[in-house]
């Protein structure tokens, strides 16, 4: 090898080309990592209603570690996900000195038994909240169904003082409502929606549905429905 100079060129200059790549690589990490590009701003968006300025705060001076090239961004958006009312959370960088977080929390939709919350995606998450939301029951694969299950139902039950306090599914998906006012309403597993939409109607065109204080409705039969404790 030592008596063929053109080889011994070619890895003469590639051990080179190493060596400078290596020493620039070396000066940019050295560059990068002194305290010239401090991260000056952290600017939080989005709709926030329970994630506050302390959390963010704590957030803050706990994980952002770095400047504004070697700040870990996604070390960053796991720390913020942690908060118990975010549901998304990205994170990003804007020249010259601030880092970007956009925050999407959870929209509380009603509790699961009394486990967790359930937001209005039909997720489940943990965090504490006294607003007054009804409880969903059902199998534990269903909680997506339950929530859409609510919101058309609440939805029907706009044009009534009735207020779902509770809202049941079986293991054979059978549909029960509680009312805040004491009512129960067993809808069944087929036709749920234009079972309860037919009694709505009915509860609105007839006085005398409206005025008793009936407390069960069995709105499972094909051609009409069944009230209990009605007294008109």
């Amino acid at each position: 090898m030592w008596d063929r100079p053109t080889l011994l060129n070619w890895i003469a200059n590639l051990l080179f080309s190493l060596a400078v790549v290596l020493l620039m690589y070396a000066v940019l990490f050295v560059i990068l990592h002194l305290p010239l590009f401090p991260v000056k701003h952290v600017q939080v968006e989005g709709n926030l209603d329970h994630v506050n300025h302390e959390q963010i705060q704590l957030i803050v001076s706990k994980y952002l570690k770095g400047n504004f090239y070697t700040l870990d961004l996604r070390r960053t958006r796991s720390a913020f996900e942690k908060l118990p009312w975010a549901r998304k959370v990205s994170v990003r960088r804007q020249w010259p000195d601030t880092i970007v977080v956009q925050i999407e929390e959870h929209q509380a939709l009603g509790r699961w038994g009394g486990i967790a919350l359930v937001n209005r995606h039909g997720e489940l998450f943990q965090a504490a909240s006294d607003a007054q939301l009804p409880t969903f029951y059902g199998p534990g694969d269903a909680i997506k169904e339950v929530a859409q299950g609510y919101s058309t139902f609440a939805q029907l039950l706009q044009g009534t003082p009735m207020q779902i306090q509770q809202l049941s599914l079986s293991s054979r998906r059978a549909w029960e409502i509680k009312t805040r006012d004491g009512k129960q309403m067993m809808l069944g597993r087929e036709s749920a929606k234009q079972r309860l939409q037919q009694f709505v109607l009915a509860y609105q065109q007839n006085s005398q549905i409206a005025d008793s204080d009936w407390h069960d409705a069995d709105l499972r039969y094909p051609n009409g429905f069944a009230l209990r404790g009605v007294r008109i």
